[in-house]
């Protein structure tokens, strides 16, 4: 299974409105195409960021929507008074885990890895046996996954919790999880972010 990430700087008042649009249009017409899974979209209300994220049953599906799809993330953009084009990325979902719902409320807490090309499967067996049931002992623990791009090296993961208080109360936690992580996979930690969760609707099979 693929996703596809499209990442818009908006302007903070008008992310609400960016968020109706993806809900009432967007994600519509997405689920109308052959091998959609669903979508999901987090934002960070304070810098702008917000993440809209497909999934796709295999990557010819998701590489065949890029073109058509194209007018959605540039009306997107614009509704949210974005400055800059979008941020379009592409991945392999290698994990995908979830013990509870995402609920109203949910928050997420994302990042983003490089390690080396050759020892992404080392790591995915480390996240899998290690990450995975760390996180899973937090309060308020929902779901993770992870996304990785084998050509560069580049992963995503991602885990959500049921509220902003249980995001709080483990950030201290993840963050000395996430440093022994990268002692052990040999990787460079690149970003750190924490968002709302506002829509959640991938209906992608668990892979643990």
């Amino acid at each position: 299974m693929y996703a596809r990430s499209t990442t818009i700087m908006a302007r903070a008042d008008l992310i609400d409105p960016g968020i109706t649009l993806l809900r009432d249009e967007v994600m519509p017409e997405l689920m109308r195409l052959d091998g959609c899974l669903g979508m999901s979209v987090m934002c960070d209300r304070s810098s702008g960021r917000c993440i809209a994220t497909s999934a796709w049953e295999n990557q010819d599906t998701m590489r065949a929507t890029m073109e058509r799809l194209q007018p959605s993330r540039e009306s997107a953009a614009s509704a949210m008074g974005a400055t800059t084009p979008p941020l379009v990325e592409e991945w392999e979902i290698a994990v995908l885990h979830r013990v509870h719902p995402t609920s109203l409320g949910a928050c997420a807490r994302a990042t983003w890895v490089h390690m080396d090309a050759d020892r992404v499967d080392r790591s995915l067996d480390l996240y899998k046996m290690v990450t995975v049931p760390a996180m899973e002992s937090f309060h308020g623990f929902c779901s993770a996954s992870l996304f990785i791009d084998r050509t560069t090296g580049r992963s995503c993961s991602t885990a959500t919790y049921a509220d902003a208080s249980s995001l709080d109360a483990n950030r201290e936690q993840a963050a000395q999880r996430r440093d022994q992580m990268m002692q052990e996979m040999g990787g460079s930690v690149l970003d750190v972010a924490e968002f709302e969760v506002v829509l959640a609707h991938l209906h992608v099979p668990e892979t643990v």
